[in-house]
């Protein structure tokens, strides 16, 4: 994430919430959503709302176990990845702030995802980061894992972030939170695609392991939480409003053989593992 708080970024700014907030306001204006931190809105959630990753989630592999060894053997595997383009695309990933992060999948949408293209859509991709970068920071305030830079010593793909990254807890990623709960919203925005979004889900937060950031255990688990974030999400009208406008908007924007602004090929050729 470019800002210098990575984490922090999506913690804080989902410690303030709207929920109720009307979504639209008429045809194609999404009414606006307060800004909670610099370049992060509020989630659909009301703090105590947002599912409990204290609760959800088993505490991180112990000293010793097969489980930090599985871990240890990826951040290993990972490591050998730098400077090639699943590099570089972990390192576009790390960004989670608005407009970039909001092009993480137009390719495997078929779609451009701009607030100009598709503002409602850009709204829910942006109030969901929220909800489920919070759904993460219960656990990672109690167990305080340190990141694997810290262990190994290696440098992560955002050597700027690390200060900060280094007073967070590591486990559960909530990027990886993040990441899977937009690809389980795309694939009801774009059911047809959902083959595409959610192996771009997977990888976003797989991202996370070739950047050094996170260790695999941490990943996984942010999916859970991820995962939980959005079936909590669909008992909020205002979500499932914000749901069906985005829907329709994107249909729109496919039907005018809008093209992603994105290189698409450089994607599939860094998640093929091409050099």
């Amino acid at each position: 994430m470019k800002s210098g708080r990575p984490g922090a970024l999506v913690i804080l700014a989902c410690g303030v919430f709207a929920s109720g907030c009307a979504s639209v306001d008429g045809p194609g204006k999404p009414a606006a959503v307060p800004e909670v931190w610099p370049g992060s809105v509020a989630g659909y959630l009301p703090r105590e709302a947002v599912p409990n990753s204290l609760f959800l989630v088993p505490p991180p592999p112990a000293a010793g176990s097969a489980a930090l060894a599985l871990d240890e053997e990826a951040n290993r595997k990972a490591l050998v990845l730098r400077g090639t383009r699943r590099f570089a695309l972990a390192t576009e990933d790390a960004d989670l702030l608005f407009p970039h992060a909001a092009g993480a999948f137009s390719c495997a949408v078929g779609a451009p995802i701009t607030e100009v293209d598709a503002p409602h859509l850009y709204v829910l991709l942006r109030r969901v980061l929220s909800d489920a970068g919070y759904s993460t920071s219960r656990a990672k305030n109690e167990y305080k894992r340190l990141r694997p830079f810290l262990v190994n010593k290696e440098p992560s793909c955002t050597p700027a972030d690390e200060a900060e990254l280094g007073k967070q807890g590591s486990y559960p990623s909530g990027h990886s939170a993040a990441g899977w709960a937009w690809a389980l919203v795309l694939t009801e925005v774009a059911p047809e695609q959902a083959d595409a979004i959610l192996a771009r889900g997977r990888a976003f937060g797989q991202s996370r392991v070739v950047c050094n950031v996170h260790w695999q255990s941490d990943v996984m688990e942010g999916r859970i939480m991820g995962a939980a974030t959005v079936a909590r999400l669909h008992a909020d009208p205002a979500f499932r409003a914000d749901l069906e406008a985005a829907r329709k908007e994107l249909a729109a924007v496919r039907a005018k053989n809008r093209k992603p602004v994105r290189d698409c090929k450089a994607e599939v050729d860094a998640l093929a593992g091409t050099p």
